[in-house]
């Protein structure tokens, strides 16, 4: 994989796709480009949200696959579409969060822990819709293994503050997933021993 003079990886991107065929086009010129057999696959559905078009997704993903590529498609939480991406030849997910640049963090954290609940052994990123370190956090004690991050850093006040922000929440979140969090419960329980207490 070609890197840059920084030493960094590059991650060839089909953003702004709307179409099988824009997808596929893109993600070879990226490959011949970049020297890279990786891809972030989008293939966009909704102008207003740009929503995954779920069933352009995994038709591209397909192809590509077959064709070598590596691929990491910008998808949602829905099962049935990670089966299929994943029956098609992909080895990570990437579920939004929320619309990209929205900022709005886990709109749906139900879906996304059903999804990672469903799927223990395969690689999952959110990608899209986090806006605080605090919802990065969320995402890592779930136990996804990595998160997305572009508008929340590029749109700061302070980008290196932020982003060092970030990588502050990710590390404590993924510490807390490996720690297992205690179950929540609907009624008190103390928390501090009453046996042998000197008053009653």
């Amino acid at each position: 994989m070609q890197e840059t003079t920084e030493g960094l990886r590059v991650l060839p991107n089909t953003a702004g796709c709307r179409t099988v065929k824009e997808a596929v086009t893109t993600a070879e010129m990226g490959r011949e480009v970049f020297g890279t057999p990786w891809v972030k696959l989008e293939v966009i559905g909704e102008d207003d949200t740009l929503q995954p078009d779920l069933f352009g997704l995994v038709e591209a993903a397909g192809i590509l696959a077959r064709d070598g590529f590596a691929v990491f498609p910008y998808t949602t939480e829905d099962l049935v579409a990670a089966e299929r991406l994943l029956g098609v030849g992909c080895e990570v997910l990437m579920p939004w969060g929320a619309p990209i640049g929205s900022g709005r963090g886990l709109n749906n954290p139900y879906g996304l822990a059903s999804l990672r609940a469903h799927f223990p052994g395969v690689p999952l990123v959110v990608d899209a819709g986090i806006g605080l370190p605090s919802q990065a956090a969320s995402a890592m004690e779930m136990g996804y293994d990595a998160v997305l991050l572009n508008t929340a850093i590029a749109k700061a006040v302070d980008p290196i503050g932020m982003a060092r922000a970030f990588a502050l929440a990710v590390e404590a979140g993924r510490a807390a997933f490996l720690a297992g969090a205690m179950e929540p419960r609907d009624m008190a329980a103390p928390s501090t021993p009453v046996i042998g207490r000197a008053f009653t």
